[in-house]
């Protein structure tokens, strides 16, 4: 026979139910708000931080390119300089720059010039044309076509990724992300459409 009303077992439940939630209300409100937010800073910092050194790579590969290929600068350039603003729009606010967002290498001048200026700002002076601070340039194919087929890989991959990051991004850094995922897309197009 199942017995109705109130039972020990529930009234030791209610009352640790009860007690629970008066201690909880004992506890200073400031700390569990701190906390979370906290938390959630560290989260967005750490993944507009992540969302910037895939766009400081994806820089790298534009400078890789214009440096093997000077003569594509005037189709690169414009793309180039779009994705600087995405490494600096995506960084953490208060952040130092990355590495390899310094201003695009000209087809006039030698590669290394414009790179020198940022060691020297950064940190002691360093032997080659590569930092140890930033990645090296990745490799890039000898023929222009095949250079630019792969940097619009590399604009459709990245911008695959901050697609990804959409979800686990709060919503003003979503919009954020959800446009420069798009602005990459459209250069991927520019880059693929342009070599036809």
């Amino acid at each position: 026979m199942e017995r109705t009303g109130t039972t020990r077992r529930r009234a030791l439940f209610a009352g640790g139910a009860a007690a629970a939630a008066v201690l909880t209300g004992c506890s200073s409100d400031e700390t569990g708000p701190r906390r979370a937010t906290t938390r959630s800073e560290s989260a967005e910092t750490l993944l507009r931080r992540r969302s910037a050194e895939l766009s400081a790579a994806l820089l790298r590969r534009y400078d890789a390119v214009l440096t093997a290929h000077p003569a594509l600068a005037a189709r690169l350039s414009p793309l180039r300089a779009e994705v600087v603003r995405h490494v600096e729009a995506l960084a953490p606010t208060g952040s130092r720059p990355l590495p390899g967002t310094s201003p695009a290498p000209s087809a006039s001048s030698p590669p290394s010039s414009p790179a020198s200026p940022a060691p020297a700002a950064s940190g002691p002076a360093r032997p080659g044309p590569s930092s140890a601070a930033s990645p090296a340039a990745p490799p890039v194919p000898a023929d222009a076509g095949a250079a630019v087929r792969e940097l619009a890989a590399a604009e459709r991959t990245t911008a695959d990724a901050h697609t990804a990051a959409l979800s686990s991004a709060p919503p003003e850094y979503a919009r954020l992300l959800a446009s420069v995922a798009a602005a990459g897309a459209v250069h991927a197009y520019l880059l693929t459409e342009g070599s036809r």
